[in-house]
This record gives C-alpha cells, structure tokens and sequence, in this order.
C-alpha cells in the first residue's frame, strides 16, 4: 500500500509538462476562483458547459490516460449516481405532499351545487317514501362513482416526466439533479486539476503576490504564504507516517477477532499516540534545519523559488477570462 501514489485526488503531475503547467499560478488562480464562482446562481446549461469546459481542458493539455481515469472516471461516476438519486429516487428534492387549494372533483361539485332538486314522485308506490330512500341512494352512488374527464392539453408541456410507481420523474427534480451533480464535479475536479498542474511553491508565491495589498492592512501576508508552503510540504511527510504505522501493524498479524472491541480500541489509540508523537518530531526537525540556515523571519530571510512574470499566452488566457465571464453574466444567468 502506498499512499502517496494510490490516492487519486491532489496529487502533481511533474512529467509530461503540458501548456497548464507553464501558465503563470496567479492566472490559473483566477481562473480556478471563477469556476468556483460562477456556478452560483447560473442556469443548469451554464453548468453543464463548466463540466464540459473541464473535460475539454483535460484532453487538450494531453494530461495522460493513467491520470485522469483514476481522478474524473471516479468522480464522473458518483456524480451520476447522484444525478440518478436527485432526479428519481427524491423527487422535487423533498417528499411532501402538497394539499390542494381546490376541490379534487371541482367541475363536478359545481355542477352538483348548481342543480335545482328533482320534485317527489307524488304516487302511491311513493306513500311510505320508500322510492325516495332508493333513488337518493342510487344517485349519490352514481355520483360517487362518476370521475371528471380529462381536458387535452393546449401544448407537448408535460410537468411530469416520468411516473412508474415508487419512481416519479418532473422537470423539477432533473433540474436539481443537474444541479447537484454538476456543481460536485465542478468544485472538486477544478481544485484537483489546479493541484494536479501546480507545484506547491508556485501556489504559495501566486497567493503571496495576490495578496500584497493587504499588507497596507498590517496582515503578516508573508508569514501566511510561508506556513502555506510549509502545510503542503508536510503533507506527504504525514501520508508516509500512516503508511508506516499502518505497515508495521500489519506485519505484526494480529488477529483482532480474539482482541475483542475494547482492547482493538486501545492498539489504535496506541497507534494514533504514536502517529502524533512521529508528527511532531518531524515538526521539530523541519524548525531545527530552519534555524541552522539562519532562518529568522520570512522578510528578512526571503527565498524567491519563482520568478512571476506574465508572458504572452497568459495575458491571452486573461482575455478568455474576460469574454468567460461576459458570457456567464449575459446568457448564463437563471431565467
């Protein structure tokens, strides 16, 4: 088991270098923010054509087969379980019934109100009134029985799309199905597929040159940047202490069914005290070799790991951006 290698999300691609790779982090940072952004309050087609914009950017970088079926095959996958459970399984998102402002029967119980009573049958038959009692019972049976016809619909609209009992499909429910499963797809695979283009330090200077004017504000922006740097370099160090520990335990064959559920419990919880004492040693060794190379403070002891400057191709990317977000405010709104 190694997790470095087997988690599919968050991960850098360093070979083969694709045009994504070589636009500058602050530009693929705004564009990310816009993916992130626009899908709110937008129309179920303008989300759809950001899954489609991803989709379209993965093939056209040649990001390879290996890569992206672990990462998008997967995701793709649970969205359109979750497209199928939105649209089918909860219909309109919630099941309530709804009690009607009219009468079920309207037409007919106008009708029945606007009908003048019929006169006795004055006859000797009718003396006792036991014709009465028989024709009332007759006709409210007859009433009871009777079912209002169905008017044809003026238009091909149909709210229901689909009903076969226990599954009813609307236009309500496959709207929140797209919905859902599109804004799952675009929040996770537009951040993964940032990470999976963007090294670690070319994140923390992105965000660090963006956040220059807070400095007018008295906010450490460059502390910030450097723990930044310093949280993504330690997380492979804390997937490398679980594989470990993970590693040792198995090698130790343990046979937890005669463990019991209590004394299971208690070799985890020596096995997470150990994880978090390892974790902390090599917090300390990462302070120590900081201090050696006379580290002090970030401003005064400042490591440039890239040289930000925005060629051509980016500035082009950057007037995409602009007609992108044209588009969405235009056509992309909810109607």
């Amino acid at each position: 088991m190694d997790l470095l290698r087997s988690l599919p999300l968050g991960l850098y691609l360093e070979k083969p270098i694709t045009w994504l790779h070589k636009l500058d982090p602050r530009v693929k940072l705004i564009w990310l923010m816009s993916f992130l952004i626009s899908p709110v309050l937008s129309s179920s087609i303008w989300r759809l054509i950001l899954v489609a914009m991803l989709i379209v950017l993965t093939f056209s970088a040649s990001i390879p087969l290996r890569v992206w079926k672990q990462q998008m095959g997967w995701l793709l996958t649970f969205c359109c379980l979750v497209f199928v459970m939105s649209a089918a399984i909860a219909p309109d998102g919630l099941s309530i019934n709804y009690q009607p402002r009219l009468p079920k029967d309207e037409l007919t119980f106008a009708e029945q109100t606007n009908l003048p009573p019929e006169p006795e049958a004055k006859n000797f038959s009718n003396f006792f009134g036991l014709v009465k009692t028989e024709t009332s019972t007759e006709s409210n049976s007859e009433t009871q029985q009777q079912k209002p016809t169905e008017l044809p619909q003026p238009t091909s609209y149909r709210y229901v799309l689909f009903q076969q009992r226990p599954l009813t499909i609307t236009r309500r429910s496959v709207d929140l199905g797209i919905r859902i499963a599109t804004l799952l797809f675009t929040v996770i695979y537009s951040t993964n597929l940032y990470l999976l283009t963007t090294g670690a330090e070319e994140i923390t200077a992105g965000i660090e040159d963006l956040m220059q004017p807070l400095n007018k504000l008295n906010l450490p922006v460059t502390e910030i940047s450097l723990t930044l740097t310093l949280s993504l370099r330690f997380i492979p160090l804390v997937l490398e202490e679980i594989q470990n520990l993970v590693r040792s335990v198995r090698t130790r064959a343990i046979n937890w069914k005669k463990l019991g559920l209590r004394q299971a419990s208690q070799v985890w919880l020596i096995v997470a005290e150990r994880l978090l004492e390892n974790l902390l040693l090599r917090a300390d060794q990462i302070a120590s070799a900081m201090k050696v190379r006379g580290f002090t403070t970030p401003d005064q002891h400042k490591v440039e790991w890239h040289d930000l400057k925005l060629k051509v191709w980016d500035w082009l990317i950057l007037v995409c951006l602009v007609l992108f977000w044209w588009v969405r405010l235009v056509w992309g709104g909810q109607s």
